[in-house]
């Protein structure tokens, strides 16, 4: 499929109440990789945006009502035409965000499995029933829908994070108004297409696309009739929303950002080290929220190490993600580039040395090369700033301890990685890792079948696995006397 014959299958309005309708203002989407624009799509205003939490609102009775049979049947349809449309979808991801087509056709079989995964947990669905203590009475347990739910999603994984928030929501039973990112807005427009095909009631799913997302959505936020609030997204306006949400006592998910430390123990193997931290590293040209921010090596490792990976950073293809070969794409905008150069820089002038990269593109579109950093100081910003690029910062450290409190200093907690071939001190590191998932000797671990989430300033609550559609209900208990 062509690239504009791709994005012209995708709708530009706003999708609300089952209906696709016009905003009064556009908003345009670019393609990273030249700086010019793909296409136009509606940019909606307060007063549209609230128009679609009164569509959930008004379907919340029904949808809830629906056997979970059905909720799931949807759900798998919905699945098989993702993984049918693969093609078409991944080639529309690379162009609004940048990452190759490899990796956008990968993120569409990860987005798909949330779908399937939570199709088969809409049916089991459990609460209880059991006798008091005392045994007076009788306590009956249910779950039920949270109610219609506010979903926010980022630019850096624009279809699967969109399926990891409408995939549980709709296995239990909620509305729900998804405001995708202005950057890649045609991922969630194309989704909610495929929702519609898959035979989702009118109004279960409604999709606000808005170049103003805080004038936009925070009426719907603070309006009574959201219920639930999950967002993927920085730290800072993760907090903004949390003081929003507890206007109401919203139930809220939090998936914030991340300073991932990735350790490398004397004992590890060396080879699948390397292996690990180049996926960790550089899974979406380094734009994601679990890549290793900070990799931490043991003092006899770190020459040998660095170069491995600097060998292996400087084999990689640079160029536009439709192209064949290219591993690295464009960051997603002009921003990102300068966020980068400034980390590199000022970790250079604090005494980090370039091995390989070190210095933007001089090309079209928004390109940064794969940079390796090594002595980076504790002190360089870039140690304690999630990167969000193709930059790979080496430390030495001496000992376990050490390496632990290094890795550990950090208000952040969502991820770490270690490499080490020592049982004991896998367990042992692991244990005292402050972060909500570790990557033992694996340099990618998220899983739809796993609950991912962070601690500290990482986040709040899980996404996939099997508490992932606990967020989405809420625990009823009914007590029954048995007297008389």
């Amino acid at each position: 499929m062509q690239e504009k014959e791709a994005i012209a299958t995708v709708p530009s309005g706003l999708f609300i109440g089952g209906r696709w309708t016009p905003a009064a203002r556009t908003m345009p989407v670019e393609d990273p990789s030249t700086g010019e624009v793909l296409c136009e799509v509606a940019d909606a205003d307060p007063a549209e945006a609230m128009t679609a939490l009164d569509a959930a609102a008004a379907a919340q009775p029904a949808w809830a009502a629906t056997p979970p049979r059905e909720r799931s049947e949807i759900l798998t349809r919905a699945h098989g035409l993702l993984v049918e449309e693969t093609e078409r979808l991944a080639l529309i991801m690379t162009l609004e965000m940048g990452k190759p087509l490899a990796e956008s056709r990968g993120e569409i079989a990860y987005a798909a499995e949330f779908f399937r995964w939570f199709a088969e947990e809409a049916v089991r669905i459990d609460g209880g029933y059991m006798t008091a203590p005392a045994g007076g009475s009788r306590f009956l347990v249910s779950r039920q829908p949270v109610g219609p739910s506010i979903l926010i999603t980022p630019w850096n994984f624009p279809m699967a994070m969109g399926t990891r928030k409408i995939g549980p929501a709709i296995a239990a039973g909620c509305t729900s108004v998804i405001k995708p990112a202005a950057q890649t807005p045609l991922s969630t427009l194309a989704l909610a297409d495929i929702l519609v095909r898959a035979g989702l009631p009118d109004g279960v799913v409604n999709v606000v696309t808005t170049s103003r997302s805080g004038d936009a959505m925070t009426p719907l936020i603070l309006d009574p009739r959201s219920r639930k609030l999950s967002f993927t997204g920085s730290t800072p306006v993760g907090k903004h929303l949390l003081e929003q949400a507890a206007q109401t006592v919203m139930r809220t998910s939090m998936e914030l950002g991340g300073n991932a430390p990735f350790l490398v123990f004397d004992d590890a193997d060396l080879d699948a080290a390397v292996d690990g931290a180049m996926q960790a590293k550089m899974r979406n040209i380094g734009q994601a929220c679990t890549a290793a921010n900070r990799i931490l090596v043991h003092r006899p490792l770190a020459e040998e190490f660095a170069d491995r990976l600097a060998r292996r950073m400087g084999e990689l293809a640079m160029g536009r993600g439709v192209e064949d070969g290219v591993v690295v794409g464009p960051l997603v905008n002009q921003g990102a580039v300068d966020k980068v150069d400034e980390l590199v820089t000022d970790a250079v002038g604090r005494g980090a040395r370039a091995r390989i990269g070190g210095d933007p593109a001089d090309r079209p579109g928004y390109f940064y090369p794969a940079t390796v950093l090594t002595d980076v100081p504790a002190d360089a910003e870039i140690s304690r700033t999630e990167i969000f690029g193709p930059v790979a910062a080496i430390t030495a450290f001496d000992t376990e301890d050490e390496a632990v409190t290094m890795a550990n200093d950090t208000p952040f907690g969502l991820i770490s990685y270690v490499y080490t071939r020592d049982l004991t001190r896998a367990l042992r590191v692991s244990e005292a890792l402050e972060a909500g998932m570790v990557g033992l000797n694996q340099g990618v671990i998220s899983n739809p079948a796993a609950p991912f989430g962070g601690i500290k300033e990482s986040g709040l609550g899980r996404e996939g696995g099997l508490t992932g559609i606990d967020e989405f209900l809420e625990t009823k208990y009914v007590g029954i006397s048995m007297k008389g």
